[in-house]
């Protein structure tokens, strides 16, 4: 009889997990940093010449030891940050600076900025369905946030890799239903 109901509980359980696995939304699409350009000129990553080309001179720098992010993008191999490391401002949008070394880390969709992705072009006029194109399940799973000095806005998140490696994920965020900005967001 013992054997019988652990059985009969195991079953159950099982049971139950197929339930809840059926039940979950499917997952957010990869945003493939290897299928998109910023502007149509670079990728994420890039040189601080290339960054000095194609965005001009930055509105603002900021040494990141100031800023105290919890993340870096440029971290050292034994988790150590350079202390000469700054965030460069650019038409709002963000950008780590480590040597030669820049990575978008907040892109603002503001003036003619704008990123081609899988050759289609995304800027400040994209609305929501454009979005549902590439991203179908990230959209049906738009949630609505309160950000600081931003007010409520829509966002997607996207994630950073097929095989879910990542503990970061990527938030695009729209505004009076157009695209405003993109995140890379990594937990502390």
């Amino acid at each position: 009889m013992k054997h019988l109901l652990s059985c009969l509980l195991i079953m159950f359980g099982l049971i139950q997990q197929i339930v809840s696995a059926q039940n979950r939304p499917p997952l957010a699409e990869v945003f493939d940093v290897n299928e998109m350009t910023f502007n149509g000129k670079v990728k994420r990553f890039f040189s601080f010449s290339e960054f000095e080309k194609y965005f001009g001179t930055s509105d603002s720098i900021h040494l990141l030891v100031d800023v105290q992010p919890c993340s870096y993008i440029f971290e050292n191999d034994d988790a150590t940050k350079d202390l000469k490391d700054k965030y460069l401002y650019k038409d709002g949008s963000r950008f780590e600076n480590s040597g030669d070394k820049v990575a978008v880390d907040e892109f603002r969709f503001t003036g003619r900025n704008y990123i081609r992705y899988k050759n289609v072009k995304l800027n400040r006029f994209t609305k929501l369905r454009k979005l549902k194109k590439l991203f179908p399940n990230a959209v049906d799973q738009i949630a609505e946030i309160e950000v600081q000095g931003e007010g409520r806005l829509q966002i997607i998140q996207l994630r950073e890799d097929a095989d879910n490696f990542s503990d970061g994920h990527i938030n695009v965020f729209l505004k009076n239903g157009r695209l405003y900005y993109m995140h890379w967001w990594f937990p502390c």
